[in-house]
């Protein structure tokens, strides 16, 4: 079980949940080490005081805010724990909002909210059924690590998760890495959907969607334990340079549709001019000579 990060309540009106806040995700990354090469021993990171120039212990080291090079104001954890603020024990509810009015650019890290007893169970449910009957997400503030900061709150099954937010001032504007203007035209776009269209999931489960890098670091590091030789690395494909924007598209979507399986439909037949077929001439003599004998049976 994973231990909890933090504690304390969601403050929703009048109403109290007492809860314990554990993160949502795990990270299987491969980490590496520094080493000595001569000799493969550990490199560390020594903290030293500048003034004494000695290293000192984690018991000795506090944290300051330099206003300026001569002087800095201490500031200890327990001082950050009791701020003046009324997030510092619970996380506010302050808003409840559509998920899709949030820049998804803003939301974070997610941690899941656990309730903290059975006197907590009641309200904890309440909130939940209440956020997944609205269809809508909680918008709170909470003070974790000697800051305020701004959270969302929604549910993920029975559980509700918070995701850290960042504030709308620490946003970059992206104005200045927008290329210049472009004309496209309705039949690339179409193209462009078209392409989409034939790579829409309905969920993100397959190989696809593995870490294939720690994959790969597992078998080289496998590999140089039992002194084999390592695995060879796949040529990479060269980027071809888009000359025609349509062809690009069209080939694109072939290979999307082969590659789940699927036709990519008949090919356009070319188009053949008709054949020209000859009239059938009627010899005018022989009609003259019809309508001569027609005339004189009549005279008869």
């Amino acid at each position: 079980m994973p231990r909890s990060i933090w504690s304390g309540a969601i403050s929703f009106g009048l109403v109290t949940v007492p809860i314990h806040v554990q993160s949502a995700t795990e990270d299987h990354s491969i980490r590496f080490h520094q080493y000595h090469l001569d000799d493969m021993a550990r490199i560390r990171t020594r903290k030293v005081c500048e003034i004494e120039d000695r290293e000192v212990s984690n018991a000795e080291i506090g944290k300051g805010y330099e206003l300026t090079k001569t002087q800095v104001i201490p500031i200890t954890d327990e001082e950050l724990r009791e701020l003046p603020l009324p997030t510092a024990k619970a996380i506010e509810i302050d808003a409840f909002v559509p998920l899709e009015s949030i820049d998804p650019i803003r939301i974070g890290e997610g941690y899941y909210l656990a309730p903290d007893g059975q006197v907590a169970a009641k309200p904890y449910k309440l909130l939940r059924q209440a956020l997944e009957r609205s269809a809508k997400v909680a918008i709170a503030k909470y003070a974790w690590s000697g800051r305020e900061r701004l959270g969302l709150l929604r549910v993920r099954g029975d559980a509700i998760v918070l995701h850290a937010m960042r504030w709308p001032d620490e946003i970059r504007d992206p104005a200045e890495l927008l290329p210049p203007p472009v004309e496209v035209s309705e039949e690339e776009i179409d193209g462009a959907l078209a392409l989409l269209e034939t790579m829409t999931r309905e969920d993100l489960e397959g190989e696809e969607f593995q870490d294939t890098y720690t994959e790969a670091m597992e078998k080289i590091i496998e590999a140089k334990r039992e002194d084999r030789q390592l695995p060879e690395a796949p040529e990479p494909e060269e980027p071809s340079k888009v000359l025609d924007l349509m062809a690009a598209l069209n080939e694109s979507v072939a290979k999307a549709k082969a590659a789940r399986g699927e036709d990519s439909g008949p090919k356009p037949r070319k188009k053949t001019a008709p054949k020209k077929t000859a009239a059938k001439k009627t010899p005018a003599k022989k009609s003259a000579a019809k309508k001569t004998t027609a005339r004189k049976s009549r005279s008869a």
